[in-house]
């Protein structure tokens, strides 16, 4: 279990625990639970906008990173 922490930088920080193999789109779900933003209405990158259909691991997300959270 890795911790991943999302930044919306309007003052809401999502710290959210999930595996390091889930995909961004279940790290989505994850983070919906704790904003009450619809999953498809969230954006998350690091650089570049991650996609959602592939793993945390393939993006080199690891425990305790920090990512930018946007809302469409």
């Amino acid at each position: 279990m890795i911790e991943v922490v999302g930044n919306d930088r309007l003052g809401k920080k999502v710290s959210v625990k999930c595996n390091i193999n889930d995909t961004i789109r279940d790290l989505k779900k994850l983070t919906t639970a704790q904003t009450g933003t619809r999953w498809n209405k969230i954006v998350l990158k690091k650089y570049t906008i991650f996609k959602d259909h592939v793993s945390l691991g393939d993006y080199e997300i690891r425990d305790g990173m920090n990512l930018e959270l946007y809302y469409q």
